[in-house]
């Protein structure tokens, strides 16, 4: 679905690029606003992530070599995504000779958390397929979110414990693992938001204080976040319908 929000946040002309999930994620902001492009595409994200930024520089009415930059998602998540959006990015990047920044997927989780409820305190939890969930713990300071539960991939049962109450459970890991996770963490979470993904426009307002400080890479540095070692699926696996 195409958005056009209206919101000039900032004059840095950027676009963010999302592709870890089932949702193919983009969003492009210029002075004339900001334009994002969100849809389930599932396999298809391949095939029409080029198509798509070049109807989004067409409405922005902008030329990639004019941007400051481009943002890409790190993952983790499913494999094929992470490669698509990290690869268009190293592309388009070394093309219009542009500085990059990735953003983890679990980071802008908490952001999108933090933009729809305010929460300061975020358990993010992806489904991670194969039984298992990316995991971390995000707080909200003022410099910015601090992990202080890090990425890492694991059952459902044994996501690690944190301190305090007053948690928000954000990704589709609480609606897979639901009476799991609820379990785990009892009455410290106070708030479940399992449709929250990780979105281009969260990882815009996450990557501008990053390129204002300089804080960026050339094309060819940009890299996934796997999180997970396993970048394959045996023969029986994929029988079994069984993802990455």
């Amino acid at each position: 679905m195409w958005q056009n929000t209206g919101l000039v946040t900032h004059t840095m002309k950027l676009l963010a690029i999302e592709s870890s999930t089932e949702t193919l994620s983009l969003a492009l902001q210029t002075q004339a606003g900001l334009v994002t492009f969100d849809e389930v595409t599932g396999p298809a994200a391949s095939q029409r992530i080029l198509p798509e930024i070049q109807r989004l520089l067409a409405q922005a009415g902008v030329a990639l070599s004019e941007l400051d930059g481009l943002v890409y998602g790190a993952g983790p998540g499913a494999f094929t995504g992470v490669r698509v959006a990290v690869g268009v990015t190293q592309g388009l990047a070394f093309g219009a000779q542009l500085p990059v920044v990735g953003i983890s997927a679990v980071l802008a989780v908490a952001e999108s958390a933090w933009q729809a409820t305010q929460s300061e305190k975020v358990l993010v939890c992806l489904d991670a397929r194969m039984g298992e969930v990316y995991h971390a713990a995000m707080v909200r300071q003022a410099e910015g979110w601090l992990a202080v539960s890090p990425v890492t991939v694991c059952k459902p049962q044994d996501v690690p414990a944190v301190e305090g109450h007053g948690w928000l459970g954000a990704g589709s890991g609480w609606h897979v693992f639901a009476q799991v996770l609820s379990a785990r963490y009892h009455d410290q979470v106070d708030r479940v938001c399992p449709a929250l993904i990780p979105q281009a426009g969260a990882m815009l307002t996450l990557a501008q204080p990053l390129f204002a400080a300089g804080k960026v890479q050339a094309a060819h540095e940009a890299a996934p976040l796997y999180v997970r070692n396993r970048v394959a699926l045996t023969a029986a696996e994929r029988a079994q319908g069984q993802t990455l």
